[in-house]
């Protein structure tokens, strides 16, 4: 029997991966460092208010009209799904002494954007309800992987409280950011100088960001003609956007200015402090009493960001595969959105995972 084909990461692209191998019958395994699937997928309940519906605290958007990956597969899982609120008018906060400025966007000047009905892990979760049961493993950090002379791969995994062990590989699927496989996998032999360039050049997407979502019984503003759009130079948050669930609750949810080098400076429950603050002086005083308000800080996820990502992005990177790799070539692949010109969406995950499964399935078949 063959050695299965080892995916490593259970986001939505090693998730995809994973069920495109199912439905050409290639055994494989998926391994994941975290205690959970989803990646930088993370929608989250209020814990003692269920009822008020699930965060998006990672990715939140999608584009149906040009990203046709996503929304075939939308169709094909049954997903529930509704457009993000964008009716009324935008704040546009240029100082912290001044009053923010109203503007009414002219139609059809917001491309329209599609949001999950019980958030992106929605997503997630029916990609893995369609895998054959135990082939994710949870809390297995690939720390090594090796090729031996005879091109025979082996992994060193290490289980979370539990030792380590050494699995063997048919071939693997790396769906991590690339700077955590240059950083946090050993390869012997080493990988090519020019991809390991390659892989550390690539930011990884969201991982110097931060997210803080404040939860209300309703979406107060909307009753004031307001989208809950806000452009702020004033901060802490510097994008704001209705973070509604589609029904009842309400939401706002903000992208921050602060860099994370500034946030690691400043005591969690400052940010807090901060945030509520400055919905308050946009949104009155409805939004100084939020049911609760989540944050999390990408930057400070292992096994999201390393130390490169702490520096400001002043553009949109440049994304897409990595260079050759080499010796390597017949036996890793590289799955991700960093690794796609879709890259920073959710479409550049699973086209990635397509491409990363074709070009393997090419060379071992």
């Amino acid at each position: 029997m063959n050695n299965p084909v080892i995916i490593i990461g259970a986001g939505l692209s090693g998730l995809h991966a994973a069920s495109v191998l199912s439905a050409k019958g290639i055994e494989y395994v998926v391994l994941e460092a975290r205690g959970r699937i989803g990646g930088r997928v993370l929608s989250e309940p209020i814990a003692d208010r269920p009822e008020l519906g699930k965060f998006d605290l990672g990715p939140t958007w999608f584009w149906p009209e040009h990203e046709p990956v996503i929304a075939a597969l939308v169709k094909e899982l049954g997903l529930r799904t509704f457009e993000q609120h964008t009716n009324g008018a935008l704040l546009f906060e240029q100082s912290a002494d001044q009053p923010a400025q109203r503007h009414m966007l002219t139609e059809g000047t917001v491309a329209k954007s599609m949001r999950f009905v019980g958030g992106v892990q929605s997503l997630i979760d029916a990609i893995a309800d369609g895998l054959p049961d135990g082939v994710i493993q949870l809390n297995r950090r690939v720390t090594a992987i090796h090729m031996d002379e005879e091109g025979m791969v082996s992994l060193d995994v290490e289980h979370a409280g539990e030792g380590k062990e050494s699995l063997q590989a048919r071939a693997v699927i790396l769906a991590l950011p690339p700077r955590i496989v240059a950083r946090g996998i050993i390869f012997t032999p080493p990988l090519p100088n020019d991809l390991m360039i390659s892989l550390t050049a690539k930011p990884t997407w969201m991982a110097g960001q931060a997210k803080a979502i404040a939860v209300y019984e309703q979406p107060f503003w909307r009753d004031v003609g307001l989208s809950g759009q806000v452009t702020s130079w004033a901060g802490p948050l510097q994008e704001i956007h209705d973070a509604s669930p589609g029904a009842g609750s309400g939401a706002l949810f903000g992208f921050f200015g602060l860099t994370a080098i500034d946030r690691k400076q400043l005591r969690e429950e400052r940010i807090r402090e901060l945030v509520i603050a400055q919905l308050a002086k946009l949104f009155g005083s409805p939004a100084e009493r939020p049911v609760a308000l989540l944050f999390k800080d990408w930057s400070r996820d292992m096994d999201t960001s390393v130390l490169e990502d702490a520096k400001p992005l002043t553009d949109f990177p440049v994304y897409g595969q990595p260079e050759d790799a080499g010796i390597w070539k017949s036996k890793l692949f590289f799955a991700g959105t960093e690794t796609s010109s879709h890259g920073g969406h959710l479409e550049g995950a699973l086209c990635s995972a397509e491409r990363a499964v074709h070009n393997m399935l090419k060379r071992i078949c």
